[in-house]
């Protein structure tokens, strides 16, 4: 239930994300889902790849910083209140987000949320109770 997902720090200099990027096409490691976010000094570049292990490890080697970490993957109904169905259970249940972000895939009517809580098997236990589907790592490397 839990997938791992790679966090890239880049120092904001121009290429310095395609460089991350590019490294990770030359290795043929492809890119599930992906969220940055910025300030004026560095960028934080999340990623959802179908082998974060290696991917971390051609990363360093190339002299990025890496982290891994595990988040949840949740499908949810791509329509108003979507999100806020899911948001709702969390907020019942008293779960603290650190951030989501999500990406709508081929199943037209559906979207996968990534979302990273402190208390990751608390947050899934929550989930399940309130009917949401949580995707296993190989559901979301198939999309």
């Amino acid at each position: 239930m839990k997938i791992k997902q790679i966090s890239i720090f880049l120092e904001n200099k121009k290429g310095r994300l395609w460089k991350a990027l590019n490294t990770l096409k030359n290795a043929s490691i492809n890119i599930r889902a992906l969220y940055l976010a910025d300030t004026s000094e560095f960028g934080i570049l999340r990623l959802i790849v179908p082998e974060p292990e290696k991917a971390k490890k051609i990363l360093e080697e190339n002299d990025f910083a890496v982290k891994t970490n595990e988040v949840i993957a949740v499908e949810l109904e791509d329509k108003p209140g979507g999100l806020a169905s899911i948001l709702k259970i969390l907020k019942d249940s008293q779960i603290n987000l650190e951030y989501i972000y999500a990406f709508v895939h081929e199943k037209k009517d559906k979207a996968i949320l990534f979302l990273k809580a402190d208390d990751i098997d608390n947050t899934i236990r929550a989930l399940q109770d309130g009917g949401a589907t949580i995707l296993t790592p190989e559901e979301v490397y198939e999309l």
